[in-house]
């Protein structure tokens, strides 16, 4: 069965109808490319295929950054805690050293904060990314389909026709063949065979040349036979 494409369907009817819908990311979907395997991807939907490849490195890079900050700061939050102990006097080792890791967790606060506010505006980027991902591809995929099933039937029709041209060859030719052997028949029972050796070598069957080799094979033999003895 064969897909029936609506004529009616337009390109603003999937900017419309697909924007929104919940889809798993198109880019780590296996089956989403294969879709396009054996040919070139259209330079739009590569647009928004790095975009997305782009933005999921960017979130790998952002959630490790932030265990690393994480794991940072949780050393040198030890640290403090173990220079309180010297932190009354100014002019003690473990007060400018405790000076120096609040300093350190100031920045690595900072950079959290950003990184936490990046990666929670990355999935609202990503949908975004991939809604456009999504539009583009059903427009390719549908006009592929519209293109194929115009070729469809277009080669039905042709072999449709070639049927039918082949059936009336098919007949043509065995009429020709039944009026051959009937002719050649009639001309064996009219003239006799000497009168048209020379046809015999033209219309003889494959039957004929079949029994003419097996018994030359059979006189072959019975020669060598002969001299044998």
């Amino acid at each position: 069965m064969g897909y029936r494409i609506r004529e009616t369907r337009t390109e603003q009817d999937f900017a419309g109808k697909l924007k929104g819908k919940k889809i798993p990311l198109l880019v780590l979907d296996q089956k989403w490319h294969h879709i396009f395997a054996g040919t070139q991807k259209p330079q739009n939907i590569l647009k928004y295929e790095k975009q997305e490849d782009e933005l999921l490195a960017r979130q790998g890079r952002l959630n490790d950054e932030l265990k690393e900050f994480r794991k940072l700061k949780s050393t040198l939050m030890h640290n403090i805690m173990e220079n309180m102990e010297g932190a009354e006097r100014e002019d003690h080792p473990s007060t400018r050293k405790l000076s120096a890791d609040r300093k350190l967790i100031d920045e690595l606060n900072e950079k959290l904060e950003n990184c936490e506010d990046e990666l929670l505006e990355l999935p609202h980027l990503l949908r975004e990314v991939n809604d456009n991902l999504m539009v583009e591809t059903m427009r390719y995929c549908y006009g592929l389909l519209r293109t194929n099933a115009e070729d469809i039937e277009e080669i039905g029709a042709w072999i449709k026709r070639i049927r039918v041209e082949l059936k009336k060859q098919i007949i043509i030719k065995q009429n020709a063949e039944l009026k051959n052997k009937e002719v050649y028949s009639y001309m064996h029972d009219i003239f006799g065979p000497q009168v048209i050796d020379v046809f015999d070598l033209k219309y003889e069957t494959e039957e004929t040349e079949e029994a003419r080799n097996e018994d030359g094979k059979k006189e072959q033999t019975a020669g060598n036979e002969s001299k044998a003895q």
